[in-house]
């Protein structure tokens, strides 16, 4: 039986979770200039960012089993940047596993095919390789998942994708409504908000999928276990355990370390050993130096560098 939460299983974890959030970043703006900007705007960063993690569980069927209900709950745009129906439906053609990381078909992939960039210049170049750093996808990538995004639209707008146009027109004025009520009803300055909050908490939750596939062979080989520890696993909902996230997407953030645990060795080889110490390895070892190369030398290489010295990445 594929483990997941049964039907009739109350997800108080997640309701909680929700609930903690929620408090949190109400707390936080409605006290803004109360408590030194140093201190509310870092954890107002972190709690958007910890939002972002609930909707990928919202996407996933969690907390409760009617889409809409889920859907009503994450299309609050904390986080401004991104409208929420849009994340759900590119992450769910993501959990295609069998083309993961493929240019053209993963909507999430890191990578490009030589031949796109033979066509780029060395500025677009550059600006793919800085998404294989650590500060590079922290202070950069919000702002090229922005100009995807606003060009993605315009596509739409050309071509009359009533599908689009349909997110768009819910995000913007939800987005419009909660910085309207930011500036009418808190000290908050919108610009902050948007530049200093939810700019750096998009930056914070793009970095749980810096080096979270890679390319290999075997489609089960692309897909990391990264032994973060507890803050970072909170942040992130467990999702470091992202093989098992993909073994088993049903599964709510909760239970994952549990199954991870119970056959890590497993799990371990099932991905081809594509193991990471934490985090912090990817902090020290990758601020300023790309992970790997986002331009494919081949259809389904492995990466050129092993991911960890205590857990070393196997060559496939």
């Amino acid at each position: 039986m594929t483990p997941r939460s049964t039907p009739s299983e109350f997800e108080w974890p997640t309701w909680l979770l929700w609930t903690v959030i929620l408090v949190s970043w109400a707390l936080l703006v409605g006290s803004y200039g109360s408590i030194p900007t140093w201190i509310s705007t870092p954890l107002l960063v972190v709690v958007v960012a910890w939002y972002m993690s609930f909707q990928h569980e919202l996407t996933h069927g969690h907390p409760t089993r009617n889409a809409t209900v889920n859907r009503l709950i994450g299309l609050p745009p904390l986080g401004i940047w991104y409208p929420f129906d849009t994340y759900k439906i590119d992450h769910l053609k993501h959990h295609d596993d069998a083309h993961l990381t493929e240019p053209g078909v993963d909507p999430e992939s890191n990578y490009i095919t030589p031949e796109l960039a033979a066509t780029l210049g060395p500025l677009a170049l550059w600006l793919y390789k800085s998404q294989r750093t650590f500060l590079g996808r922290f202070l950069i990538g919000p702002a090229l998942v922005n100009v995807s995004l606003w060009t993605r639209l315009a596509r739409a707008v050309r071509k009359g994708d009533l599908d689009e146009l349909q997110i768009w027109s819910l995000h913007l004025p939800l987005a419009v409504m909660l910085l309207w009520l930011l500036d009418r009803h808190t000290a908050m300055p919108v610009w902050h908000y948007c530049f200093g909050i939810a700019y750096p908490a998009l930056g914070l939750a793009m970095l749980r999928s810096l080096y979270e596939h890679r390319p290999a062979a075997l489609p089960s080989h692309r897909t990391v276990i990264n032994e973060a520890a507890w803050p970072w696993r909170l942040l992130y909902l467990n999702n470091n355990y992202h093989v098992v996230h993909h073994a088993y997407p049903g599964v709510p953030w909760y239970r994952i370390p549990a199954l991870y645990r119970a056959d890590s060795a497993a799990y371990q080889e099932r991905n081809g050993g594509f193991v990471l110490p934490g985090y912090l390895h990817l902090i020290r070892n990758f601020a300023f130096k790309p992970v790997d190369n986002p331009v494919l030398a081949a259809p389904a290489t492995a990466p050129q560098r092993a991911a960890s010295p205590r857990h070393p990445t196997k060559q496939t």
